[in-house]
């Protein structure tokens, strides 16, 4: 059966989710799941992504003040990171973000120029080293893929303090190896928690931007009608989440709902770097976000939780907005006060 799942409304957003017409697909003409607008998957596994995003290299770049550079940091799965550094001489050692983006697990790219402008204006603005990890995407490879990438993206830059690569000393002879957060935006800060999980004590703190969480009950907020502006509605939430999840699970597994049994009361057992978490007020996903730092800080962990007001999921990526341009701004002094932690 076609799960069709409508594009959502995009208002003052800088793309068209309807703008890209993807190639239709050949060999198969039986789709089994569409976001319109986004991805369409065909019943033999073919997967399309509409370009509704322009990819830029690593060598254009809005902020004159920042470099970066592209580096390949696992052969065997291909997986690559766009890395940026702060031009102007540091005081000392600068921290390192490791960034992931958001897509729901089954779009995006580190290469996307609405990720690029964001995360250099993010490494010049808050003084940082800054690790985009380009992740493998769903549903080609479902879950933990995404984690174990956050993983092996996190030793990369470990075998960096010990022995880092000459073409890439501009980026890690600046770094404070003991100073390496863990963040990310949607599905990116949905990664940035698991592998928060499992290696947690070796992070000096954690930032999610608007994470991506799911489950079987509905809230409030997954209840009210998508405004202009927000780019994620329920319904490709819905279908993200069965793109990504191994077969046969639902929404209330651990990976998709973090308070699910007894995943709440593991929270109390590990010990987890402080985190901050960021929230948009006419986001779906607020109130899942908001129970979140709520259990969080019931089961003894350090967050930071920040309300960005009269804005939607992404706006930091993908509303250009006056009110949203004036909260990404908001949000980078936050993510620079955090990072000098």
């Amino acid at each position: 059966m076609r799960r069709r799942t409508g594009a959502v409304p995009v208002g003052e957003l800088r793309l068209s989710l309807r703008a890209a017409e993807a190639p239709q697909h050949q060999r198969c003409s039986v789709v089994v799941e569409e976001i319109e607008g986004l991805l369409r998957v065909y019943k033999d596994g073919h997967v399309e992504r509409f370009p509704v995003v322009p990819e830029v290299p690593c060598t254009w770049l809005p902020e004159l003040e920042v470099i970066s550079g592209d580096v390949v940091i696992d052969p065997s799965t291909r997986v690559w990171a766009r890395l940026y550094a702060p031009i102007a001489p540091p005081r000392g050692k600068l921290p390192a973000l490791v960034y992931f983006h958001g897509g729901g697990f089954c779009v995006g790219s580190a290469a996307w120029r609405c990720y690029h402008e964001f995360l250099a204006k993010v490494a010049s603005r808050a003084g940082c080293l800054i690790m985009s990890v380009n992740y493998r995407l769903s549903p080609e490879n479902p879950l933990p893929a995404a984690f174990d990438d956050g993983i092996a993206a996190v030793k990369w830059i470990r075998q960096q303090a010990i022995h880092g690569q000459e073409r890439i000393r501009w980026w890690w002879s600046r770094c404070d190896f003991a100073r390496v957060f863990l963040g990310g935006d949607s599905a990116g800060a949905t990664i940035t928690h698991n592998v928060s999980l499992q290696i947690g004590s070796r992070l000096r703190g954690v930032v999610l931007i608007q994470p991506f969480f799911g489950g079987e009950a509905r809230t409030s907020s997954e209840s009210m009608a998508v405004p202009p502006g927000s780019a994620l509605n329920l319904a490709a939430s819905d279908a993200y989440w069965r793109l990504s999840l191994p077969p046969g699970e639902s929404r209330e597994h651990p990976w998709c709902n973090p308070l699910a049994g007894g995943a709440a009361a593991r929270l109390a057992r590990l010990m987890l770097p402080p985190y901050l978490v960021c929230i948009a007020e006419t986001d779906i996903l607020r109130d899942r976000d908001m129970d979140f730092c709520r259990a969080m800080k019931r089961a003894g962990n350090t967050v930071e939780a920040v309300m960005h007001a009269g804005v939607g999921h992404a706006f930091q990526v993908l509303n250009s907005s006056r009110v949203s341009q004036s909260r990404a701004q908001e949000m980078i002094s936050q993510l620079r006060s955090f990072l000098r932690r």
